[in-house]
Order: structure tokens, then sequence, then C-alpha cells
């Protein structure tokens, strides 16, 4: 397997020379680390005048739950200020100006898993607005997408949608690398006039070298190391552009048991049931297989309670359109189980409406389609135009 170079390899075979001697904040998180293991923070030290840690969500160690807000601390291993951008409101998404104004340069190493609901993009887009405010350096070391460069799925995000978990019209399954994305984010995108207005940040991309775009992370020898806590393996990753979108209703994503987003379910699920139906949704279902199972989560939804459900596995992940095959897998539950499936309500990442699933799906189209009966094979002419329009669209932000 040939080895491939990551943004922190490469600034540190350079001797750290993009950051010598610079007053420096650090964006990342406990899988910031090089090929050794070596965490960015610790390696910084000598190279430059490291003043802050900003940490995402999940915190800077990666240990709390999905949407658990987390208060600025010191980190005890680094000894570090850590201010997290992940707080209690929307508001604490976004780095203050008196947090950047004695910086030159804001280091971001996050390891980005290829989907635009997984919130570390939006972090890194809304500290580049409050950089470019406080003339302040943002330099990305990039990572390659773990789900592979060369798969796009996803559904236009209108401007009534946008939040945290989209900030303009990226696909859901995006196909780029943070880097990339950080690239589109300074130049702006616009997609059937729905926009994302430039960002004027001074920005430096450190490439990744070796990488191809149909690489998946297991290919790359790169350590997997947990991004988040639910987010255990690349199998996980490979699903999330999907099973995230469970999130949006009363159905367990699997958080709590060892294989969030690959176990569905709830207790007034029979697996069996659910996959049959699902075939009748018209999706194509190449690349995975659902087994009908029971498991019980330890915490989050239906703790300690039984759930029916499936387990998907995937068996040809370049054949596999996970986005596709959640729509079809909730609005099958929808129609077998109408005076028992629901939709989240409650605020979703600080947003009380649109509901949940409006801004992960990014319009109403796909629950107005579901409620009416409608099969999600309905939804396919939308996601393909959208797709093929993105695809073209990214282009110029394409670094390999």
């Amino acid at each position: 397997m040939k080895k491939v170079i990551t943004g922190i390899e490469a600034l540190k075979r350079s001797g750290f020379a993009a950051v010598k001697n610079k007053r420096l904040g650090l964006l990342a998180n406990s899988a910031s680390v090089d090929s050794s293991f070596n965490h960015l923070a610790s390696l910084l030290e000598e190279h430059c005048q490291f003043k802050v840690i900003f940490a995402p969500e999940h915190g800077f160690r990666a240990a709390r739950q999905d949407m658990a807000d987390v208060k600025d601390q010191n980190d005890q291993l680094s000894g570090r200020q850590v201010i997290s951008l992940y707080g209690s409101s929307v508001e604490d998404l976004h780095p203050k100006i008196e947090s950047m104004e004695d910086l030159d340069v804001v280091l971001v190493d996050l390891p980005d898993i290829g989907s635009r609901y997984y919130t570390f993009s939006q972090t890194m887009y809304y500290l580049m607005q409050t950089a470019a405010k406080c003339g302040v350096k943002v330099i990305v070391l990039d990572r390659p997408n773990p789900i592979s460069g060369n798969r796009i799925e996803g559904s236009p995000i209108l401007s009534s949608c946008r939040s945290f978990c989209g900030v303009g019209p990226v696909a859901n399954r995006h196909g780029l690398t943070l880097g990339e994305l950080a690239l589109m984010f300074k130049a702006g995108i616009d997609i059937d006039g729905e926009t994302l207005p430039p960002c004027p940040v001074e920005l430096q991309i450190i490439p990744v070298e070796g990488w191809s775009r149909a690489q998946y992370h297991d290919e790359t020898a790169i350590p997997w190391v947990l991004p988040s806590p639910n987010m255990p393996c690349l199998d996980a990753a490979i699903t999330y552009p999907g099973t995230c979108l469970f999130e949006a209703t009363n159905i367990s994503e699997g958080r709590g048991t060892t294989k969030p987003f690959e176990l569905l379910g709830a207790p007034f699920i029979n697996g069996s049931d659910w996959i049959a139906a699902t075939r009748e949704e018209g999706i194509p279902l190449d690349g995975v297989a659902f087994r009908p199972t029971e498991f019980e989560p330890q915490f989050h939804k239906w703790q300690k309670q039984t759930c029916g459900g499936i387990q998907m596995h995937i068996t040809d992940r370049n054949a596999f359109s996970p986005y596709a095959v959640s729509l079809a897998l909730i609005s099958a539950l929808y129609r077998l189980y109408p005076n028992q499936f629901a939709w989240r309500t409650e605020r979703y990442e600080f947003i009380d409406n649109p509901i949940a699933i409006d801004l992960l799906y990014g319009s109403d189209n796909f629950r107005k389609n579901a409620e009416a009966g409608n099969p999600a094979s309905h939804l396919l002419p939308e996601i393909a135009s959208f797709s093929e329009k993105y695809s073209a669209a990214i282009v110029p932000f394409m670094i390999y």
C-alpha cells in the first residue's frame, strides 16, 4: 500500500516553515495526530508562539456526545486554554473577535468524514469568517476524504434550511477534502441561485500527497482515530451520509451500541417487514445487505429497551448510495408504522424551525413526499439534478 502523506506530515517535513515564530491558534481535536500518533499540539511547541486551541463539537478530546455543549477550559494534557466552538447557543459556534486579536495564524487540522452535516466543516467556515474580520491567516492541514472523493450524493438546500449542519449548497455526501471545502468557502458557490457568499480570508492549504480521489481511508495507511465518540470505524463513516437522517426521527441510529449508524431500529419495528417495505420504495439497493436484528442501546434513544430493526452491511462500497438508501428506509417506515413513527420536533443544532429532517434534507420535499404516501423514488430526479450541478460547480476547488 502506497503511503499517503497528510498535511501534518508535510508541515513537519518543512520544519514547520508556515508557522515558524507566528502567534498561533489551533483548531483541532484528538484525531489531529501524525502517523505515529503524536498530537499536533505537542509538535508545535518549539516552532511558534502557540497561544490558544479552538475545539469543535465533542470538545478538543472528542469526549462529549452529540449536541452536548462544551465549556471553555484548560486542557490537562497540553496545558493550553481551549475555547469551545460548540457551546449552548448558536452564538457560541462563532469564534469571538477578541479570541483572535493577538494571532497571526490559525492552523486547522480536523478529520472530516465527507458529509455536510458532520459539523467540523461548518466550524471551520465560521472560524474563517472571524479570521477574515481580524486579518488572521488560516492554514488548513489537509487530509483525504475517508469515504473517497469521487462519489457525490445530495439534494438542494434552501436558504431557509441552512444551519450548523449545512451553511450553503453543499451536497450531503460532498466528495471534497476539508482543504477543498475551505477553498469553496473562500470563493463562494452558486447553484441555481442558492449561494454561499465569498469569505475574504487569507488562506493556505498544505495538501495531501499521494492520494487519489477513488481511495478510501483504509487504502491510505493513515491510522483511524475516532474523530467523534460515535464514529468508531470507516463503515460508520460510509453509511453516515444517509443514516445521519435518522437523527431527525424517533428511530435509533445505533448510538449507545457498538455499531452506530449501521444498526437502526425501535421497539415497534419488525426488521423483516421493514426490509420488504424498503424494496418497494423504488430506490436502487446496490452494494448493501440488510440483516434483521435486535439490539439494546445503552444510552440515547430507546435506552435499555430492545429494538427491532436492521444492521446495514456494506457489500460493495463503490456501488452503495447511502443517502438514497436511507431515504428509502425512512419512507418505508413512515408507511409501515404511521402511528408510531415520528419526526423529531425538538430543537436540532440550535434550530427550532424548520424541523430536523428539513434541515438535513435541505427542504421539506422529502418529508412532504413521505407524508403524501409517495415512494422515495419520486425524489431521484431532484437528487440527480442537484448532484450533477454540484459536481460541476466544485471542479475549480479540487486540488487532487
